[in-house]
């Protein structure tokens, strides 16, 4: 079947507009990768209102090769400004800063590129071999298993994205609630409406997302104190022979990018978890004189290797199960919406052509990255000299364009710049945007798969402990939540025992 669906993909990539917008998407990731604070999530953001009636595969392509070159995109701020560009790119500072003190700035530059596209590469390979089997296996869900999938997914998105697991799971449940305004599928009675016929359909979901990230990113960033600041930094021209020297750590590559592929399929677990463990991986086998924090290139590879692999592990639940694994997915995954194209193992018998277009579409971003990055990346060292003070109206200028455009609604702003305002409140006490997200896109899934169940159930809520597939992922759900609160019960006692020091 992927042989196939591969063979019909063929038709759907090789046109002047998805190979065009593929490599636009490629470069404009890197872009925004390198500025600090913005990233693949805010690239995708701003493009996707552009791909609104753009043929499918094009349109993908463009957004995903957003989120492979911003997830290597990071990178560049971090090796030359010891400011990752994204929190994908923390862990490079150990070793990428250095090197770049060293004079060695275009080597490392170079090997985070090379190793981006080469775990880029081997996800690529992961999701074109997982995701069929995934979905093969879902093909004979029913609304129980879809019920008890959608409660796993958003759990494990709450427990794991970081901070408080409370505040994770109230940002989960908020997204949920915001899931059940407008029209009721069953009754087609109207829900949270109060009356307004702007409402009848929801908020529309890229409103809701441009006002949480790029809105409130925005506000952060103009309470900062450099935003007048323009940084000093010399252009770094790394070469293609950069290639041969991450090549030289071939074996730290491949573990590097498996341990990427693995987290990137784990929903929550994402880039920020892979490319330190990776990098501690990497550390504890390397040999004692490499030096590993000291501007050691493994180090470097491993790091970048990792963020990019779990970039094709995220989609393998993103287009399988239509459960996706971060907020980067959920936008990929809203967008597939958005185009008509239901994600999950009816895409896969349905849609097989725009599935083997968009694993097409995945490995040549990645190919591009690897030749293309390195040819341009002095352009996006000049960039970083932008200050603040510029690039702030613009980021909200396009978002204020891009919302209108959606559907010429002065409503959609209005929902934007309301969403702006939460996603303010939610930073400033510690409560995580990326739930949400997952629980708006989620929600219609849980709820219409449930009340399905109860519908064709004979006992009630024993349909999910009477067919296998569903009881076991109840278990699991029932041990997410169980492990919830045993670190929340760990962290009390831990504040308790440090205010009584």
């Amino acid at each position: 079947m992927i042989v196939d669906s591969l063979a019909d993909g063929f038709a759907l990539f090789l046109t002047p507009l998805a190979i065009g917008l593929t490599l636009l998407g490629v470069l404009f990731g890197l872009l925004i990768g390198a500025l600090p604070g913005l990233g693949p999530l805010m690239g995708i953001i701003l493009m996707l209102p552009v791909v609104i009636g753009l043929p499918p595969v094009a349109a993908m392509g463009f957004l995903i090769a957003i989120f492979v070159g911003g997830s290597c995109g990071g990178s560049i701020s971090a090796i030359l400004l010891r400011i990752p560009g994204t929190p994908l790119a923390a862990a490079t500072l150990f070793d990428g800063f250095p090197m770049a003190q060293k004079g060695r700035a275009s080597d490392a530059i170079g090997i985070a590129i090379s190793a981006s596209a080469l775990g880029g590469l081997f996800g690529g390979i992961v999701l074109i071999m997982a995701s069929p089997l995934l979905a093969n296996f879902a093909a004979n869900f029913a609304p129980p298993e879809y019920s008890m999938l959608a409660i796993t997914g958003l759990i494990a998105i709450s427990v794991i994205s970081g901070g408080s697991v409370i505040n994770g799971l109230i940002a989960g449940c908020f997204g949920l609630l915001l899931a059940t305004i407008g029209t009721d599928e069953f009754s087609t009675g109207y829900r949270f409406t109060f009356g307004s016929h702007h409402m009848l359909n929801g908020f529309h979901i890229v409103a809701v997302v441009v006002g949480l990230f790029a809105i409130s990113e925005m506000a952060h960033q103009m309470m900062g104190k450099d935003m007048l600041k323009s940084p000093d930094i010399d252009v770094a021209r790394p070469g293609l022979g950069t290639i041969i020297l991450t090549m030289k750590h071939w074996i730290n590559v491949l573990r590097s990018s498996t341990i990427g592929a693995f987290f990137g399929a784990l929903p929550g677990a994402g880039g920020v978890i892979s490319s330190f463990t990776s990098y501690a991986a990497a550390k504890a086998l390397s040999k004692s004189d490499e030096k590993y924090g000291e501007g050691a290139e493994g180090g470097v590879v491993a790091t970048e290797a990792a963020n990019n692999a779990t970039v094709g592990g995220t989609l393998v639940p993103t287009l399988a199960l239509g459960i996706p694994g971060d907020a980067s997915s959920a936008m990929l995954l809203g967008a597939l919406l958005i185009l008509g194209i239901i994600p999950g193992p009816e895409m896969f018998v349905h849609n097989g052509e725009i599935v083997g277009g968009i694993f097409l579409v995945y490995l040549a971003s990645n190919v591009l990255l690897l030749f293309v990055g390195i040819m341009v990346t002095p352009m996006f060292v000049y960039v970083l000299k932008i200050p603040k003070s510029h690039l702030v109206p613009i980021v909200l200028l396009l978002c204020s364009i891009g919302t209108f455009a959606l559907q010429a609604s002065v409503f959609d702003l209005m929902v934007m710049f309301a969403f702006g305002l939460i996603g303010i409140l939610f930073r400033a006490t510690n409560i995580p945007l990326a739930p949400v997200v997952i629980g708006i896109i989620l929600g219609p899934l849980l709820e219409n798969n449930f009340r399905r169940s109860m519908l064709i159930s004979q006992d009630g809520l024993w349909i999910f402990a009477e067919r296998p597939v569903s009881a076991v992922l109840a278990v699991i759900n029932v041990v997410l939540i169980a492990g919830a609160v045993v670190l929340t019960l760990r962290g009390w006692r831990r504040s308790l025992a440090s205010a009584e020091a």
